[in-house]
Parts: C-alpha cells; sequence; structure tokens
C-alpha cells in the first residue's frame, strides 16, 4: 500500500482537527498545537512520506546557524518555510522588552499621562488607540505594535475601571490594517516586496490608499459596535482627583529612562532594517539581551514573566501548516484559481482577494503569501495581466484576512494572549463575532478599489 497517497490527507485532516480544538477551548491552545505537530511529525512525515528530511525542513532549526538568518538582504529567513525561528525570536525579544518596560513604571506612566491628556474618558481612548494603532503598524511590525499597547490598554482599562477587551479587538484590527499599508509592516509585504521587486513607496501608493480608506470605515464601524458600551464605564468621571499623578508611575527613574531608550532604539532598528539587512531575529534578540543586561539582578524576573505559552503555540502551528506545505496542499489550492480565473482579470482578482483572505482567517498568513507568489508570477505571464494588480490584491488579502480569527495573523495571537494574561480572556465566539464582519468589510473594500484602479 502507497502511504505516501494519504500524506495530503492527514496533512489536512490533522489541521482541521487542530483548528476544531483551537476553537472549543477545551484544551490549552498550546497543548493542542504541539500535540498535532508531533503527529505531523509522526504520521504524516515519518508513516505516509518516510521522509525525515520533510520533518528537519519543517523543524527549520538549520535556519538559525545561518548568515541570513540573521543579517540578509532578501529577508530569505522571514519566509522560509517550516517554523519561522525568527518570528519565534522577535517575539520572544519583544516581550522581554516589554516586560522591562513595565517593570521600571513605563506604561503605568503612559497610562496616566494619556488618561489624563484625554481627561480620563474611554471612549477618546478607544478613538485614539484605534488610530494610534494603525498608524504604528506602518512602520513598526504589527506584533510589536499590540504587545506595546494592549499592555498599555490593560493598564489603563484598571485605572479607569472599563472593559479592555472592545479596545484590544479593535486595535488587533487596524494593526493589521495599518500593516498592509507598507512593505514593513506585516511579514507577508516584506515576502512580496522582496520577492517580486517592489519598494516601500510603491506599497505606500497603492496598499497604503486602499488601507486608508478602510481605516475610516473601520473606526466608524468599531465605534458604532463598542462605544455605547464605554460610555457606560465614564460614571466614574466625578473622582478624577483622585487619580494619581503620572510621575508617581516612575520608581526608578534610571531604568525607566533606560527603557525608554530600548524601546526608541527597537523602532528606529525596525523601520530601518530594509536598509540595514539587519533581520527581525536579530532585532528581537539584541533588544531582549540589552533589556536584560540593563534589568541586573531582575533579568531572571523578566525571563519568568515571558509568556512561553504563547510561543508554543507558534510552534506547533508552524509545524502543523509545514506539513500542508510539505504535502503540497497549499500549493493544490493556489493552483485552482488559474483554472477557476479562466483568464478574466476581474475575476481573478476577486478570486485571488477572497482565497487569500479565507486561507489566512485560518491558515499563518506568511507561508500562505510565499506559496501565492509563484503563482501570481506564473498568471502574470501565462495570462498577460499585470502582476502589480495581482500582488496588491494578494497583499490585502493575506494581511486583512489574517485578522478574521485570533490565530490567522502573529498580531491576533500576541493580543489575545496579552488579554488573557491580565485576566480579560477573549473567545473565539466572541473575537469573530466584531472582527469577522469588519474582515468581510475591508476586503469588500479592496476589492472596489482595485476594480476601479487597477482592472
Amino acid at each position: 500500500m502507497n502511504l505516501a497517497a494519504f500524506a495530503p490527507w492527514a496533512a489536512g485532516f490533522l489541521f482541521v482537527f487542530m483548528f476544531i480544538l483551537v476553537i472549543t477551548e477545551k484544551f490549552e491552545r498550546h497543548v493542542v498545537t504541539l500535540a498535532c505537530g508531533a503527529a505531523v511529525l509522526v504520521i504524516v512525515f515519518g508513516i505516509c512520506m518516510h521522509s525525515w528530511q520533510a520533518a528537519w525542513r519543517t523543524l527549520n532549526i538549520q535556519s538559525i546557524f545561518t548568515l541570513d538568518f540573521w543579517y540578509s538582504a532578501t529577508e530569505s529567513a522571514e519566509s522560509s518555510s517550516g517554523i519561522n525561528w525568527a518570528t519565534i525570536l522577535f517575539i520572544a525579544g519583544m516581550m522581554i522588552m516589554v516586560e522591562g518596560m513595565a517593570s521600571a513604571g513605563f506604561f503605568r506612566w503612559l497610562c496616566l499621562r494619556f488618561a489624563k491628556l484625554v481627561k480620563y474618558r474611554a471612549t477618546r481612548i478607544f478613538l485614539a488607540f484605534m488610530i494610534m494603532s494603525a498608524i504604528l503598524a506602518m512602520f513598526i511590525d504589527s506584533i510589536t505594535v499590540i504587545l506595546f499597547l494592549a499592555a498599555v490598554t490593560v493598564e489603563l482599562a484598571q485605572l479607569l475601571k472599563f472593559d479592555p477587551v472592545p479596545v484590544i479587538l479593535a486595535e488587533i484590527f487596524c494593526a493589521n490594517l495599518g500593516g498592509s499599508a507598507t512593505m514593513c509592516g506585516d511579514p507577508p509585504n516584506i515576502i512580496i516586496g522582496t520577492a517580486l521587486g517592489y519598494s516601500f513607496s510603491d506599497f505606500v501608493s497603492n496598499t497604503g490608499v486602499i488601507a486608508g480608506i478602510s481605516l475610516v470605515c473601520i473606526v466608524i464601524y468599531f465605534w458604532l459596535c463598542f462605544a455605547k458600551k464605554l460610555k457606560k464605564s465614564e460614571s466614574y468621571l466625578e473622582s478624577i482627583e483622585s487619580f494619581p499623578d503620572p510621575h508617581e508611575a516612575i520608581l526608578d527613574r534610571a531604568r525607566f529612562i533606560q527603557s525608554s531608550l530600548i524601546f526608541g532604539l527597537a523602532v528606529v532598528l525596525l523601520v530601518s532594517h530594509a536598509n540595514t539587512h539587519l533581520t527581525v531575529a536579530f532585532i528581537g534578540t539584541f533588544i531582549a539581551l540589552l533589556t536584560l543586561v540593563c534589568a541586573g539582578g531582575q533579568a531572571m524576573d523578566l525571563l519568568r514573566k515571558v509568556d512561553y505559552k504563547t510561543l508554543l503555540f507558534f510552534v506547533g502551528l508552524f509545524v502543523v501548516v509545514g506539513g500542508l506545505e510539505e504535502t503540497g496542499v497549499l500549493e493544490i489550492v493556489a493552483g485552482l484559481i488559474a483554472d477557476w480565473s479562466n483568464g478574466s482579470l476581474y475575476l481573478m482578482v476577486a478570486i485571488i482577494l477572497w482565497l487569500s483572505a479565507l486561507a489566512s482567517a485560518v491558515v499563518d498568513n506568511i507561508p500562505f503569501a510565499a506559496t501565492m507568489i509563484p503563482i501570481i508570477r506564473t498568471l502574470a505571464q501565462s495570462q498577460s495581466v499585470p502582476l502589480a494588480t495581482l500582488a496588491w490584491t494578494l497583499s490585502m488579502g493575506t494581511d486583512i484576512g489574517g485578522s478574521a480569527t485570533p490565530i490567522g495573523a502573529s498580531a491576533n495571537v500576541v493580543g489575545t494572549a496579552v488579554a488573557m494574561k491580565a485576566g480579560y480572556p477573549i473567545s473565539w465566539g466572541k473575537y469573530c463575532k466584531y472582527c469577522v464582519p469588519a474582515t468581510l468589510l475591508v476586503v469588500t473594500i479592496s476589492m472596489i478599489c482595485i476594480f476601479v484602479r487597477y482592472v
């Protein structure tokens, strides 16, 4: 019996099984993804394929020991298949930085300062944080933006007695939307830009315009969803005189200044990494080491506070998706586009946009974007259609589609993890109730904009 023929079916089944278990929330999600990842390694690669080379490629450990992983002009480390260790190290590094900033009183100081600036009104904080999330994500990786803003939101919520979940949901969505506007905002855009030769300004003048139009609509949408609820929490405003002064949050001025400088350095490195060729893996590791050195005797406390469950969740998820990659499932799905479109650019754009959005909602958008690039290049050549049009379509589909579910994009996983760690769990039902309609709205706007401007 040729068990290799069953490998794609086994990989697909394990992915669906993992997805169902994560949604039901019966078990901790990192346990689910690690167990299903182990099953992929044993059943799909071992029993069905008899290919430990496929398992080794998916584990991708060897990439860590290459120069491109730390210093690369092509971002090859970020677009490699299997476990994306660059993402894992980057998130871990940013977590350590955020914990260092929190222990120095940075977030509490920022919360009090910001709360005072907007007269302690939750609705104004909500509106400002949505816009801030989108703008920051244009220049800084959305993972860093959400780590930072979610921590601030939780601090403000505890101080001002409002529910942080609506604000965090809106921040996550706006971060993904803002990330779609530039080449350095979201990992899929980095992959698309470097593979097809597009620059930062190319993205800003194309996907940036679509993202800007969409942001206006999304701010109105989330305002209609949550403003009334947040307005009710403003009844406490009679007692604002009793709130502490922002300067009271700074317990150690030296560490406060250090953590602020480290954060500023992280922003500079992330914005300029396309020019310096320092990968996000290097930046995350460097910032983490710098934070630990500055923390001195408190370094072990910072390491203990890192959310290792979220990091393990990513490891398991990458392995399961690696099973879909190695068995050709993603290529089969992507290849069907050529047959379905039948030469029509309108139909081609619609299929790529909606399929990318749907796939990115359930599969991490990094490997999907990498899989789709050779497909759209082939479509452009064989069907004589503009490659740029398909590139902007793929970018918007993967970036925005990832916002629909808690596991669709890295920022979603990190944001919900921060909320859960602070005692505000966000269920799949609550997340999808608000983010799925928002995703459908932006994908529809994107399709109309692409039709009007490019087709």
